[in-house]
């Protein structure tokens, strides 16, 4: 249900948190458990483990366990972000689409400086709308092409395969987590304020 109920688990006679904690004690590492995906599926589950850095698991359908191995592998590769297009968030979209928007904006000053006619606006439209679609191709998994061959999409080598996803995750040791940024120079300013003061 969540990650408490996680760390309880039995692994090997102990606890997960148990097995955490001996590992903190061997390593000299702080690690934590921050979030999981739990898959209950009549489907088949491939895993792939790229170093200890990336992890994935999918969720398939077919006959070749080697098809879902290799699409895991695909997965950590090029990181999708969804299965299908029509899946990205909506806020990766209109952020896509502002980065496009800003970047015609650059296009049309810098044709204007140098004394050529303004793109129509439907015309800039279908540039928009081209840079967006090539986003969405780019970050969803079946619209991506295969890493083994990039001559098809991992759709075309599913369809091939008789195989289809049904769904999968993606982790990255360390992902997600805030770095803390330090101001070095105000930092010792503050050090030199307070010694002053003092």
């Amino acid at each position: 249900a969540d990650v408490a109920a996680l760390l309880a688990l039995p692994l090997d006679g102990k606890t997960l948190e148990d097995v955490r904690a001996a590992l903190i004690g061997k390593i000299g590492e702080n690690m934590t458990i921050r979030r999981f995906q739990r898959f209950e599926t009549s489907a088949k589950l491939a895993s792939y483990l790229h170093g200890a850095r990336i992890g994935v698991i999918v969720e398939f359908d077919g006959a070749d366990e080697q098809v879902g191995k290799d699409v895991a592998m695909h997965i950590a590769a090029m990181k999708p972000v969804s299965l299908s297009s029509n899946e990205v968030p909506a806020e990766l979209i209109e952020k896509e689409r502002s980065v496009a928007q800003l970047k015609a904006e650059e296009d049309a000053a810098k044709a204007a400086a140098e004394g050529k006619p303004a793109q129509s606006p439907e015309i800039l439209a279908k540039r928009l709308e081209g840079s967006v679609q090539k986003f969405l191709k780019e970050v969803s998994l079946l619209n991506q092409a295969f890493v083994k061959n990039d001559k098809l999409s991992v759709e075309q080598m599913l369809k091939a395969a008789n195989t289809s996803v049904k769904g999968f995750a993606m982790y990255v040791v360390g992902e997600g987590i805030e770095k803390k940024q330090d101001d070095f120079a105000a930092e010792v300013a503050a050090q030199m304020a307070a010694s002053q003061g003092a």
